[in-house]
């Protein structure tokens, strides 16, 4: 994360939390249209247009009093995480468990790259996903390239 990033998650954390929400992720990026100042939220049963719109109105003025970007211009957006989302902290972890997951990694393990399982525990170093054969999948959190919720069409 930025400094910026950083600075407007912890400014934001309170007013978002009072809102039943919390920040996932807070990114400072230069996009097409210059630079966008991004807050994606989430809460139990997932977050909808009128939650995006209620933080929105409650994060612009404080925003404007913090003033993160000394007075260069950007534009606000906040937004769900999207289904799609990368699994990365115990947080996102803890959120996660019993669901099932998708696993892919760096380097294979049993000469596999992609474990599809559900997640039964995770630590600070390692996962577990009991996989579909009823077997069980230990893999370390440092070989994991990505991990998302396993979508089924």
């Amino acid at each position: 994360m930025s400094k910026i990033s950083d600075e407007v998650q912890e400014f934001l954390e309170p007013i978002v939390n009072k809102l039943g929400c919390e920040i996932i992720e807070v990114e400072f990026a230069k996009k097409y249209n210059g630079d966008n100042l991004t807050v994606f939220i989430d809460k139990p049963g997932g977050v909808n247009l009128s939650d995006c719109e209620a933080v929105h109105n409650a994060i612009n003025e404080p925003l404007d009093e913090l003033n993160p970007t000394n007075d260069k211009p950007y534009t606000l957006n906040v937004s769900s995480p999207g289904v799609d989302r990368p699994i990365v902290t115990d947080k996102d972890y803890k959120r996660n468990m019993g669901e099932v997951l998708e696993v892919k990694l760096f380097k294979a393990i049993n000469k596999k790259k992609v474990y599809v399982g559900t997640l039964s525990q995770f630590s600070e170093t390692e996962i577990k996903l009991e996989l579909n054969d009823g077997s069980e999948a230990i893999i370390d959190r440092n070989l994991i390239s990505k991990a998302t919720k396993y979508i089924d069409f």
